[in-house]
């Protein structure tokens, strides 16, 4: 509609000047908007207060011209001046209220555009190095990832989801390592104390939680094979309490098998075995908070030498670096290999190789990248604030590729845990966190991923464990799923008999019917929902192109309290049939377009709650 009031006042600017009443200029913008105040109707231009000085004209005579010259349209009830020169534009009964009768036909696909002109774009989010659990920022990205995708998706991109699994480097041989020094250490608890691995592992987790205890570290003698474990490793270890748990479940499966074997191999079976499980709690994790991929993507494949075709004999790394080198941005210095990326910008040059023959991290980015652009036309990261140093190596190597552009990063800020306004005591130097698991365990999926995503990408989020367990309108993501699940109760209650074994979508059609008038919704509280409805599709749009998922979050939140107002102002079932009908199909369309918007978050719409 924005855009059928555009054209009509440029019509009526056209009308007017070529009749005398006002002087000729170029109009950029009629500046389209919604009023605040929605008895100056459903739209308002404020193109005369801004045209002024160009028109040379006071704005309420620029208001009058316009207006004179405004073209009829059936769409169009009347058209008034307010104030200084608002034009306001007040729509007839029926284009007001057939968004009601758009979003009951086109369900989950109303609002569906082609922004995105079907731009093939790879997301990478949450690629979590396979060594431990997934924390909560990993659950924030994950949230903020999969409904950015879910909105690009429904504005018309083409979307590929990718988890790059960080399995290639140092990192996994500290992993291995760990799980070897717990086995270990529960094979010496064993024969000193002579128990079973049951009663061992036990011991040992109780010797971790004494050293965590223990924050002025004075009774050493409580946790002794923590500090034998530190001592052993030093700083490249993981001591969570997973890492026992791994290794006791080792010892069930192969008992003392590995007590004698070479290290490095018993440490090397640790690792891979290890991995595999990281991997799948990984991936059931990210599916269980409605979380899924396209692809998982090894690092250690990048690395892996093809064994047939042209490009037989080389890796993805060698190839990536073959092309920087044809195009003049490698070179070698004290014995090790750089990528010249102050040509292109960056503040320093880069290593890829080091001078013991050792691949950097950036060499695994570099090849990542170069792979990541043979698949889509645009790659979208989203990683976390502690990477922002990166953002521009990665760039750089993006434009040396030839992809100028075409590579964009979101950074997301980590999350603040409370309890009751309190923050979560977590320690890295003990190995202290909440995981992503426990969180989702305590206060469920839709909690999670609505408190994740509810502010924009670059802020941090408060997430209070105690307030989104709430049953109560304190709660967003609550009173959201409550407004859609007490539309489905008011559903039942016109479907009368039989109702509780049907469907929200099979009571809708039954209480409905097929030719429902919807001409005498004009409420101030049905006329509010019509409005925050129509502008639905401009906002997923724009969320889109934005890449703010977050505000359906606040779209959500404010659509379920039009409709709250509107079922205490208006009766709905017991009204006159005609009415009843009518709001019956208006609380139906609202609850399509909540359930669409929590589905856009990755959140489920309750039918009962």
């Amino acid at each position: 509609m924005p855009e059928k009031i555009e054209e009509l006042v440029r019509a009526a600017l056209a009308a007017a000047q070529e009749a005398g009443d006002l002087s000729a200029f170029e109009l950029d913008d009629c500046a389209i908007e919604r009023p605040a105040d929605t008895s100056h109707g459903e739209w308002t231009s404020t193109m005369a207060l801004k045209s002024a000085k160009l028109a040379h004209c006071a704005p309420r005579k620029i208001a009058e011209a316009i207006v004179a010259h405004m073209p009829e349209d059936p769409a169009i009830e009347k058209v008034e001046i307010a104030g200084p020169g608002f034009i306001n534009f007040y729509l007839s009964v029926a284009v007001k209220n057939a968004i009601f009768g758009e979003a009951r036909e086109k369900g989950m696909d109303f609002a569906k555009s082609n922004v995105g002109g079907g731009l093939k774009t790879q997301v990478e989010f949450v690629s979590a190095n396979p060594v431990g659990p997934m924390h909560i920022g990993h659950g924030r990205w994950a949230a903020l990832g999969d409904s950015l995708c879910r909105v690009m998706d429904h504005a018309g991109y083409d979307i590929q989801r990718e988890f790059y699994i960080n399995d290639h480097g140092s990192q996994m041989n500290t992993f291995g390592n760990s799980i070897s020094t717990r086995y270990m250490q529960l094979a010496d608890i064993i024969a000193k104390q002579g128990v079973d691995i049951d009663e061992a592992h036990k011991l040992l987790i109780a010797d971790r939680d004494a050293f965590v205890a223990d924050e002025g570290d004075e009774h050493p003698e409580t946790h002794p094979y923590q500090d034998n474990f530190a001592e052993t490793l030093g700083k490249d270890s993981y001591g969570g309490d997973y890492i026992i748990d791994e290794a006791a479940e080792f010892w069930r499966t192969d008992g003392d098998k590995w007590v004698n074997a070479d290290p490095q191999e018993r440490m090397e079976s640790f690792r891979e075995r290890g991995y595999v499980k990281m991997v799948d709690n990984m991936r059931d994790l990210c599916h269980a908070v409605n979380c899924d991929f396209d692809r998982w993507f090894s690092e250690r494949s990048l690395y892996v030498k093809d064994t047939e075709g042209e490009t037989a004999g080389t890796s993805a790394v060698d190839r990536a670096f073959e092309k920087l080198d044809k195009m003049g941005y490698l070179y070698t210095k004290d014995g090790a290999l750089w990528f010249r990326s102050t040509d292109l910008g960056d503040d320093k040059d880069r290593v890829l190789i080091k001078s013991d023959g050792e691949y950097t991290y950036f060499a695994s980015d570099v090849a990542y990248h170069w792979d990541k652009f043979q698949r889509v036309d645009h790659v979208i990261d989203i990683w976390g604030a502690d990477h922002h140093g990166y953002i521009e190596r990665v760039r750089c190597v993006c434009d040396a590729l030839g992809y100028p552009g075409k590579f964009e990063v979101l950074l997301g800020q980590l999350v603040n845990l409370l309890r009751n306004g309190k923050p979560v005591r977590m320690s890295k130097r003990k190995g202290t966190m909440v995981t992503l698991q426990e969180l989702v365990d305590e206060v469920g999926s839709d909690a999670a991923r609505y408190t994740l995503i509810s502010k924009s990408s670059n802020q941090m989020v408060d997430f209070d464990i105690e307030a989104v367990k709430k049953r109560d309108n304190s709660n967003p993501v609550y009173y959201v799923q409550y407004a859609h699940a007490r539309i489905c109760s008011v559903l039942r209650k016109a479907a009368g008999e039989g109702a509780e074994s049907l469907s929200a979508d099979e009571l809708a059609a039954k209480v409905i019917p097929a030719d429902v008038d919807l001409s005498v919704l004009t409420h101030e509280s049905e006329i509010a929902l019509m409005r925050k409805m129509d502008d639905f599709g401009e906002l997923v749009a724009l969320a889109a192109r934005d890449r703010a998922p977050f505000r359906l979050t606040h779209y959500a939140q404010e659509l379920a309290g039009l409709f709250h107002q509107f079922y205490t102002n208006c009766h709905i079932v017991g009204e006159d049939p005609a009415i009843q009908n009518a709001r019956l199909a208006l609380a139906d369309a609202t609850r399509t377009v909540l359930a669409l918007t929590l589905d856009l978050i990755g959140v489920s719409a309750p039918e009962r709650m």
